[in-house]
């Protein structure tokens, strides 16, 4: 299987829970000329009025300035991996598979097709884990 496989910072801030809360952040981000791949952002029930948002990725010291100013601090209990290669039917559940068969438990999984390519976001509880699955992945 042709897939490029890595391990990828993500960036988390926290968000108000109100119209333009997301904006905002994400424009601080652009205007430093960050180009985001993935970005997924959420309510957080446990915190009313608040949401958090994670970003990915943050490539160069103003991006990661402009990120710190707006909030943002990489995730050091949420390791990710990002796969990208060619889509086919059923490739997230070969590869959910391959990654279940060697022991690695999901914390989080999100991909997309774009086209004939597919990107898939994984997250994993440890660097450990992240490493294992990348090397799974790689042998796909």
């Amino acid at each position: 299987m042709d897939l490029l496989v890595e391990r990828t910072d993500v960036w988390a801030a926290s968000i108000p829970d109100k119209p333009g809360g997301l904006a905002g952040v994400l424009a601080t981000l652009r205007d430093a000329g960050a180009d985001l791949q993935f970005i997924i952002a959420r309510r957080a029930p446990e915190e009313p009025g608040r949401g958090v948002v994670f970003v990915t990725p943050l490539q160069n010291d103003r991006e990661i300035r402009a990120a710190a100013v707006a909030g943002f601090n990489v995730t050091h209990t949420l390791h990710s991996v990002r796969v990208m290669g060619p889509d086919r039917p059923g490739i997230a559940a070969q590869l959910t598979q391959k990654l279940a068969d060697g022991g690695i438990n999901l914390r989080g999984f999100a991909a997309s097709v774009i086209r004939a390519q597919f990107v898939a976001y994984l997250a994993v509880d440890s660097l450990e884990d992240a490493n294992k699955a990348i090397a799974i992945l790689e042998k796909a």
